[in-house]
C-alpha cells in the first residue's frame, strides 16, 4: 500500500462535506497498529531513534496514512452539526447546552465583584461555565478570570463582547491593588488576570499587569496566577516586563487558525505577532513558567488548517493549549460557521499531546480560561516543583 500524504486527503474532505468524518487525520496517529505483521517484517530494523520532533512527527503521519478509502470510512460521528439560519432555523446540538450559574462561592465574589467595581472576562464574554469555575465545580479548584484595565478595548475584534474605543478612559491607579487584595480575599486556588487591549498607553498596559502580579504575590505567595496579555503590538519590553514580574503561566490567545486571522481579528493582530509574543514569553520567564495559548474552532477552519496551527504553535515552545466552539455573542458579530462535535474535539485532544503539548484541553464549552484545565495545569506546576525541590535536596546532600 502507498503512504498517502495528509494535507491532499484534506483537501478531498474540505471539498466533500458529505466524506468529512472524526475519522480524519486523527486516526492516522494509531492506524499502522492494526496492519498486518507481513506488511511490517519486511522493514529492515532501525537504529536507536533521537528524541522526535515536529519534523518527525510529521513524516510518521504521512508515512502511517491509510488509503482514501480507509481515511473516510472509519466512522460514524460527523465532524460538525450544520447551524440554522432564518431561512433554515435549527437548534443548537444538545453538547452546547448551557447550565445556570450559582452557589455560595459564586455569590460570594459576585458580590465582592460589584462592590469593588472590579471586571471579569467570564462576565463580558457571557462564559457558559462562569458558576463552575467560580464554584470549584467537580474539581474543587475555584478559578476566576479578572479584566485589568477597564473594560473599553481599543480594538474590534469580530468576534468579542467587549465594548471598544479609540479614547478608553486612563487605567485606574489603585487597581492593581484592589484586585490583589479582593483576590486574596476569595479563596481561590487560581486566578487568571487578563485585560482588554490598550494600544492607547504608552506601555500598552504591561506595567499595570506587572504591578497587580506582583502585589497578588506579595500578599498571597501560593495562589497560582495566569496572565492572559494582549500583544502589545509585539513590543518585546512589555512582554519581558509581565514575564518577569513572578506569574505561574503566561498566555496569549492566537484565537484562530493562522489563515483566518484577518477575518477574526483586529487589523492590529496576526499570527507572527502573537507567535513571537509566545516565543518571546518562553525566554525571558523564569525556568519551569508555561506558556498557553487558545483557538476557536467552527469560524470557518479547515482541520488541515487546524493542523498546521497546532504544529507551529507547538514549535514556538507552548506548553499548553485549548480549543473551544466559537459562539456569537450578538447578531453584530461574526456568525458561527458550524458547530463541532465533540468527538472531533477529542480527536485534535489526543493529536495535540501526541504532538508534544504538556496539557490540551479540547470541547465545545472549554475556553481559554478554563477551569478543568486550570486544574490539571495546577496539578503539573505542583508536580514540577515538587519534583525539582527533590531534585535539589539530593544534590545538596551528595
Amino acid at each position: 500500500m502507498h503512504p498517502h500524504r495528509i494535507t491532499p486527503l484534506l483537501r478531498h474532505l474540505n471539498h466533500h462535506p458529505s466524506a468529512t468524518t472524526t475519522t480524519t487525520i486523527f486516526s492516522l496517529l494509531h492506524h499502522h497498529r492494526s496492519k498486518s505483521t507481513t506488511t511490517t517484517s519486511t522493514i529492515p530494523p532501525q537504529p536507536p531513534q533521537p528524541p522526535p520532533t515536529l519534523e518527525s512527527f510529521r513524516r510518521r503521519i504521512a508515512a502511517e496514512s491509510p488509503t482514501l478509502a480507509d481515511f473516510i470510512g472509519g466512522g460514524d460521528s460527523p465532524y460538525s452539526v450544520e447551524v440554522g439560519t432564518k431561512k433554515k432555523p435549527l437548534p443548537k446540538p444538545k453538547w452546547m447546552k448551557e447550565s445556570i450559574p450559582g452557589g455560595e462561592k459564586y455569590t460570594k465574589i459576585k458580590k465582592k465583584l460589584r462592590e469593588l467595581k472590579l471586571h471579569t472576562v467570564c462576565e463580558e464574554a457571557k462564559c457558559p461555565n462562569l458558576g463552575e469555575c467560580w464554584s470549584g465545580g467537580e474539581t474543587g479548584t475555584a478559578t476566576a478570570t479578572i479584566m485589568i484595565l477597564g473594560d473599553t478595548c481599543t480594538r474590534g475584534c469580530r468576534f468579542c463582547n467587549v465594548k471598544t474605543s479609540r479614547t478608553p478612559p486612563p487605567p485606574d491607579p489603585d487597581e492593581p491593588k484592589n484586585v490583589a487584595e479582593a483576590i486574596a480575599s476569595w479563596g481561590l486556588d487560581y486566578v487568571v488576570i487578563t485585560s482588554v487591549d490598550r494600544d492607547d498607553l504608552p506601555d500598552q498596559g504591561s506595567g499595570h499587569f506587572a504591578e497587580t502580579v506582583q502585589t497578588l504575590k506579595a500578599l498571597k505567595p501560593t495562589m497560582l496566577i495566569e496572565a492572559l496579555v494582549p500583544d502589545f503590538r509585539g513590543d518585546a519590553a512589555c512582554v519581558e516586563k509581565v514575564s518577569v514580574s513572578g506569574l505561574d503561566v503566561l498566555a496569549h490567545n492566537i484565537e484562530t487558525v493562522e489563515e483566518l486571522q484577518s477575518v477574526v481579528r483586529d487589523r492590529r493582530a496576526n499570527f507572527k505577532q502573537s507567535i513571537d509574543v509566545l516565543k518571546l514569553a518562553k525566554e525571558y520567564a523564569p525556568a519551569g513558567t508555561l506558556t498557553k495559548t487558545s483557538i476557536m474552532l467552527g469560524c470557518g477552519e479547515t482541520p488541515d488548517q487546524v493542523v498546521s496551527t497546532m504544529e507551529k504553535v507547538r514549535a514556538a515552545g507552548v506548553d499548553v493549549m485549548t480549543f473551544g466552539q466559537y459562539m456569537r455573542p450578538t447578531k453584530r458579530h461574526m456568525p458561527v460557521s458550524e458547530y463541532i462535535t465533540p468527538e472531533a474535539f477529542e480527536k485534535y485532544r489526543v493529536l495535540g499531546m501526541e504532538m508534544g503539548f504538556r496539557y490540551v484541553a479540547s470541547g465545545p464549552m472549554v475556553r481559554s480560561s478554563y477551569k478543568a484545565g486550570e486544574f490539571y495545569i495546577k496539578s503539573m506546576i505542583d508536580a514540577d516543583r515538587a519534583n525539582s525541590s527533590s531534585a535539589s535536596s539530593k544534590v545538596s546532600s551528595a
